[in-house]
């Protein structure tokens, strides 16, 4: 690894408040070059997430959720938190199933993200969901989710829908898509 490629070293990590789902931590940093600097990042406590894209029929699927951070309503693919030792394929079931009613027998992932990771520590897991069949676990939502059959075939223009913009969902829609051109040899 060149000095420029070398990571910063870690002078002090001290954490600067906390709720009951994130740590604020200040971390100092002192580059390659010399220079330094005091960062904040949030962690999450300690759990992964999973974003997952059910496909049934020639749709997918999608669900209208309220966002509290922008005060409005979301469309987007059903999410959730990984329970503790839990596996990721099974924790992504376990959300279908709270989330839109159905499971699926298969699962593939397409990929894992960051958001902002200059600032944020936290990872999601895109799964793939296919030959759903009907099954409702109780979940934890505190209203309904709205469910929205979406065609396949018209997928990308979920871009234009002024409800589904999230980055997390527009990069999910984008992975499905490759994933199912490739799969189907051909363009969606």
């Amino acid at each position: 690894m060149s000095k420029a490629q070398q990571k910063p070293k870690i002078l002090n990590v001290k954490t600067v408040a906390s709720s009951r789902m994130f740590r604020i931590q200040s971390v100092d940093l002192t580059f390659s070059n010399g220079e330094s600097r005091v960062y904040e990042r949030l962690l999450p406590e300690g759990r992964q997430a999973v974003m997952i894209v059910p496909v049934i029929n020639d749709d997918i699927l999608l669900i209208r959720e309220y966002a509290v951070a922008i005060e409005d309503y979301e469309l987007g693919f059903p999410k959730g938190l990984v329970e503790q030792d839990e596996d990721i394929l099974v924790a992504a079931n376990r959300e279908l199933m709270e989330e839109i009613g159905y499971g699926a027998r298969k699962l593939t992932v397409l990929s894992q993200l960051t958001l902002a990771p200059s600032y944020f520590a936290s990872t999601m897991t895109i799964v793939l969901a296919e030959d759903l069949y009907i099954n409702k676990l109780e979940g934890d939502e505190p209203e309904p989710l709205t469910l929205v059959a979406w065609p396949q075939e018209k997928m990308m223009e979920l871009l234009a829908d002024p409800d589904f913009n999230e980055a997390r969902n527009v990069s999910a829609l984008f992975l499905t898509r490759e994933h199912l051109n490739l799969r189907a040899g051909s363009e969606l």
